[in-house]
């Protein structure tokens, strides 16, 4: 929950050029083609278990202001950031996911080999959002 406008709340982190201020992981995103809206790409350049990782972002889902979807690729994983918001007042409850799809058999072992980092990562994603937000 953030002290913010709904609509404020959805019109940055809907822009996924700012995830340089809210994902702890991103080193770099910026827009390839769009406006914003469905079908938008992006390019993004992460930090994730001491790797550098490139992915290509397409939004797939914008209905403004209550839900975002984009759906990022690089050839071998595929990563999905779901994020909903909902009205509290003047407050705005975000709700956000993050799905990854790994290759046979890196499908098998990620649960093993990377749960913990992703979860630590969500923990810290979660507080720079709130933090980026309020700030």
């Amino acid at each position: 929950m953030v002290d913010r406008e709904i609509e404020d709340v959805f019109d940055f982190l809907s822009d996924f050029e700012n995830t340089e201020h809210w994902d702890p992981g991103t080193i770099e995103t910026r827009r390839l083609s769009g406006d914003g809206g469905i079908g938008t790409t992006y390019r993004n350049r992460s930090r994730f278990m001491k790797r550098e990782v490139d992915l290509e972002y397409e939004t797939i889902g914008h209905t403004r202001p209550t839900s975002f979807v984009c759906r990022g690729r690089n050839g071998r994983t595929t990563a999905t950031d779901h994020l909903t918001f909902t009205r509290d007042g003047d407050r705005t409850q975000i709700h956000y996911r993050a799905v990854f799809d790994f290759p046979f058999p890196v499908n098998v072992i990620a649960p093993v080999l990377v749960r913990r980092p992703l979860e630590k990562l969500a923990d810290e994603t979660v507080d720079q959002m709130r933090k980026t937000l309020e700030a």
